[in-house]
């Protein structure tokens, strides 16, 4: 391959080494104060004018994090201050310009994110105009080469045509490649022709001009020394671990090598073939290197991507409690945690897939939110009802009629474990206040009993009782064992009732004991095995109709006492809703004993 058809670096090299340095920092993941820092350190950087795609980059990134956060701190955005995504700024000012904001006269405004905003418009508007005027006197100054390097050819151009005697022709033609090599670039879209226009008569120089072979040779020799220093440093560069860098360097020699003359022909060949072997060899390694940044980039894709499945999981789970929304805000900080250890994805994808997993864990919060806004109005509820039932219980604890007001105050404190939760530190003080009242009419009725209603004489009783039960030996007679554990459970029947406060003591040293006793009778008689079925259908209904009528008999009890309760109100309208429901219960059990009337009637 002759040296005028030098191989160009391939766009896809170039694009890759671009999209390599672009993902080198994810701005999207930066905050407004992080963004702004980050030009101003940018635009005191001497290299500051090579670095736009940088600066357009964190543009781009502080508009829409902006907007973002407008939205979410529930900003209005009539001026539109988001840039749109891959939108390209322009130096002269243009469509994606940083928006002006409207302040108010005194120049404050109630905006808090109008400060950082305008401090950093300011910012960019500086550097934008600095580089509009530095981009224009590059442009300037390479015009002016343009036309620099357009002499020097004309004056090549005017010395071939010469065919003078070239010892007076070759200084003159050294001089002028030495102002072809002091000029500086040129516009892009001029370079290759004017360079090949330039190659072709420093050729047609040396086939024309019969130079004398001394200083020919010499030229070449030169011409040669210099060629086998690029080789030398493309070769070091061939063994560079910093491939990228290596890569660069590399474009720069094949610029280099351009500007230089042939070599003797006997060279062209070999010292061509070793450039472009150590060029081969660069080129492999780049693009390997980038194979390799692809598969990394597809296998963190797929390990985000199976982070936003986790979260987009967990935010769409139904009837989450209030512990588990806990629980599951852990494991989402956790996958968060595990989503900063993960690299970029492609630049294709990085910001999509990070989209993604944002939305993700936005919508678990959103909900998170949503449901302890409807969890606190829930616990208030709960906290006027058990105030509501404090207040009736407070009504009953002076009563005497001992056994209805004790009937009245076990509904209330069955009622009272159907309520839900309420702020934790109302519930103790709830409950001791409760707890209290009941205590004080149960007391009360203790201390005035009836002979023929000694809860004291019944608690020794029911001790006694327990006591037998635990000396109890049982048989391998099964029958036996059943039989006895049925007279221990009539008997404790029979017995009344103990003092209040002791209630709940006795009756589980009872099912111990009849538990460690008995074993799996004990269990079974508890689920009704052993208790006395009703004899029929019917009867079963009858007594259903019958315990549903005293259900709504008691209902209407308790809403006369929550009518004195200034908290009543949520109390009685469940009074209300539960009586309505034992009302239809009614009718339909009403309907079922009828059919199974009409039955019995039709089958004699």
């Amino acid at each position: 391959m002759s040296e005028e058809n030098i191989p160009e670096v391939t766009d896809v090299a170039v694009e890759v080494a671009e999209n390599e340095e672009s993902v080198q920092i994810n701005y999207s993941e930066k905050s407004l104060a992080e963004l702004a820092d980050m030009f101003m350190e940018l635009a005191r950087n001497p290299e500051r004018m090579k670095m736009n795609k940088e600066a357009e980059a964190i543009k781009s990134a502080f508009y829409k994090n902006l907007a973002r956060e407008k939205a979410e701190a529930g900003y209005s955005d009539p001026e539109n201050t988001s840039v749109p995504d891959g939108a390209e700024g322009t130096e002269e000012g243009g469509a994606d310009a940083a928006p002006e904001e409207n302040v108010r006269e005194t120049g404050v405004s109630e905006n808090p994110f109008e400060e950082i905003e305008k401090g950093f418009k300011a910012l960019y508007n500086a550097y934008r105009k600095e580089r509009a005027e530095y981009n224009r006197q590059q442009e300037k100054e390479r015009e002016h080469n343009l036309e620099l390097k357009q002499a020097v050819i004309d004056d090549l151009k005017v010395l071939i045509e010469k065919q003078e005697d070239v010892n007076r022709t070759f200084p003159e033609f050294r001089e002028i490649q030495n102002r072809w090599r002091a000029i500086g670039p040129v516009p892009v879209q001029s370079f290759r022709n004017l360079n090949d226009t330039y190659q072709l008569y420093v050729e047609q120089f040396y086939d024309m001009v019969k130079i004398n072979r001394e200083l020919r040779d010499l030229d070449f020799r030169k011409n040669l020394e210099v060629k086998t220093a690029f080789c030398e440093q493309a070769e070091k560069l061939a063994e560079s671990e910093h491939i990228v860098e290596a890569f660069k360097e590399l474009q720069k020699l094949h610029e280099q090598w351009k500007e230089y003359g042939p070599v003797a022909k006997e060279f062209r060949e070999s010292i061509w073939d070793r450039f472009k072997a150590a060029t081969a060899v660069i080129n492999k390694k780049y693009q390997a290197y980038f194979e390799g940044l692809k598969e990394q980039h597809a296998e963190n894709l797929a390990a985000k991507t199976g982070l936003c499945e986790q979260v987009e999981e967990i935010a769409s789970r139904e009837n989450i409690s209030a512990p588990e929304w806990n629980t599951l805000s852990k494991e989402i900080e956790e996958i968060q945690k595990q989503w900063r250890t993960i690299g970029f994805a492609s630049k294709k994808e990085n910001q999509k897939i990070y989209d993604r997993f944002r939305a993700a864990c936005d919508r678990f919060f959103e909900r998170k939110r949503a449901f302890y806004a409807g969890y606190k109005e829930n616990i208030n509820a709960n906290l006027e009802k058990k105030i509501a039932l404090c207040e009736a219980a407070e009504a009953l604890k002076g009563s005497t009629d001992w056994k209805k007001t004790a009937s009245q105050l076990i509904n209330l404190q069955k009622q009272w474990k159907e309520i839900g939760t309420v702020p934790r530190k109302k519930s103790e003080q709830l409950w001791k206040r409760f707890r209290a009242a009941c205590d004080e009419f149960f007391n009360e009725r203790d201390k005035n009993v009836k002979p023929e209603n000694d809860f004291y004489g019944n608690l020794k009783a029911k001790q006694r009782l327990v006591a037998e039960i635990a000396a109890y030996e049982t048989s391998a007679d099964e029958d036996a064992n059943a039989e006895a554990m049925e007279n221990f459970m009539q008997r404790w029947q029979e017995i009344g009732f103990v003092p209040f406060k002791e209630k709940d003591e006795i009756a589980r040293k009872y099912k111990d004991a009849l538990q460690e006793k008995f074993g799996d009778l004990a269990s079974k008689a508890r689920k009704g095995r052993y208790a006395k079925a009703p004899k029929s259908e019917k009867e079963r209904l009858v007594q259903k109709y019958l315990k549903k009528e005293q259900d709504i008999t008691t209902y209407e009890n308790n809403i006369g006492f929550f009518a004195m309760s200034k908290n009543s109100e949520p109390l009685i309208r469940q009074m209300q809703e539960r009586i309505e429901q034992a009302k239809k219960e009614l009718k339909e059990l009403e309907q079922q004993i009828r059919a199974i009337d009409s039955n019995a009637a039709d089958a004699e």
